[in-house]
């Protein structure tokens, strides 16, 4: 019964097992990597009764991409946050303060990959790479064409 009442959660607990089975072709990002479900999470009302109602907008995440789904690890979260925790993001720490690298990007008003470039194309360090100003190039403006030299007009 709680299955029709709870399709998004359903279908995210489906797809929590999915990811963990070998079977599936797509646990060389979960299962291969040893992350499991725990025993609790086998049965549907377990889940759902830990989680909650899925809220809107909202998918399944762990916290620490690293650990297994359970409890004490999951979360409902965003795609934003989804998208900041995953494990080829990168940190730069720099006035004592470790942050993304999307996150530096924000806080500056610049590209994410210009900073990347600053650091790896480069060579900066990690502070030089937030700390040094950025030259800010307004819009594309042409030139006016330069008159002809000893042409009479």
């Amino acid at each position: 019964m709680a299955r029709v009442r709870h399709i998004r959660e359903y279908e995210s607990f489906r797809a929590m097992h999915r990811r963990c089975d070998p079977a599936s072709g797509r646990s060389k990002h979960w299962g291969d990597r040893g992350i499991t479900v725990c025993d609790r999470w086998r049965t549907f009302e377990n889940f759902l009764a830990d989680m909650g109602p899925r809220p809107e907008g909202m998918t399944l995440d762990r916290i620490d991409n690293n650990g297994n789904y359970e409890p004490s690890n999951c979360r409902w979260a965003t795609w934003r946050q989804q998208h900041r925790n995953r494990r080829n993001n990168r940190s730069l720490t720099a006035h004592g303060e470790t942050m993304l690298v999307c996150e530096w990007a924000e806080l500056l008003g610049v590209r994410a990959s210009l900073l990347m470039q600053r650091i790896y194309k480069f060579g900066w360090s990690e502070e030089d790479a937030v700390t040094i100003p950025f030259r800010r190039r307004g819009p594309y403006k042409p030139r006016a064409p330069k008159a002809a030299v000893g042409v009479a007009a």
